[in-house]
């Protein structure tokens, strides 16, 4: 019996000491992020949590790893969709309370969670936070026809005449946009334009992405660390 009791205790004291070393590990990584990225993560706590807040410390973690520099495209690609899409799928109407509401990577995050435009605006900001060039990417305004609704994904062209690849909360694996049949593109946009799509590969000019009040919206929100406080606890 003592035996049995000594390795429970010995399992106990490793279990506490990995943990004390990973929140060691943790928290010094905190300590070096810059001045803008401290106040973030100070805004979030007290916003949301302390929980919160160190999802968002992990979204960071996740930007400064150094192999960010070397990977190439489409690595990044992969990366960045699996990690936004642990998240939780959910309404805006449950989950903010309105109708249509397009949340920033940092409200995303700390929520932990949002609907088809919040994990697509994450992946964007993400992707473009380590180093896709924005005219590699677009967000695309689409109609998913097995739910018969509209949607949004991300798409990602490897040079102007490429066939996108598609990133998605609905399908996981990233795939060719001539692929995804079930999806029909009707507009997207990036950082600086607007285009109307033709088909999956096609699309033409249509002006300047300050056109959509939603993005304008967004993007000032976001450059002004602006947290709307959802009004549903999705464990954050």
């Amino acid at each position: 019996m003592k035996g049995v009791l000594c390795i429970k205790n010995y399992y106990t004291s490793t279990l506490i000491l990995i943990f004390t070393v990973c929140s060691l590990i943790f928290y010094s990584f905190a300590d070096s992020l810059n001045e803008q990225d401290k106040k973030i993560i100070t805004q979030v706590e007290h916003q949301y949590s302390g929980v919160a807040a160190q999802r968002v410390i992990s979204w960071f973690q996740f930007l400064y790893q150094n192999d960010n520099k070397t990977i190439n495209d489409v690595t990044k690609l992969k990366r960045v969709n699996d990690l936004l899409n642990r998240e939780t799928f959910i309404s805006d109407q449950e989950l903010w309370g309105m109708t249509d509401y397009w949340a920033s990577p940092i409200e995303f995050i700390a929520v932990n969670g949002g609907d088809c435009e919040d994990f697509t605006i994450a992946k964007y900001y993400t992707l473009r936070l380590i180093g896709i060039d924005d005219n590699k990417l677009r967000l695309i305004y689409v109609k998913a026809t097995r739910l018969n609704q509209f949607h949004m994904v991300l798409a990602y062209y490897a040079s102007v005449t490429a066939m996108p690849l598609i990133l998605d909360n609905l399908d996981k694996t990233i795939k060719p946009a001539n692929e995804r049949t079930d999806l029909v593109p009707v507009y997207s946009f990036n950082a600086s334009n607007l285009w109307i799509m033709r088909t999956p590969g096609q699309s033409q000019l249509a002006g300047n992405a300050s056109r959509l009040g939603s993005w304008n919206d967004l993007r000032t929100r976001y450059q002004n660390n602006v947290l709307r406080k959802p009004i549903l606890n999705l464990g954050y």
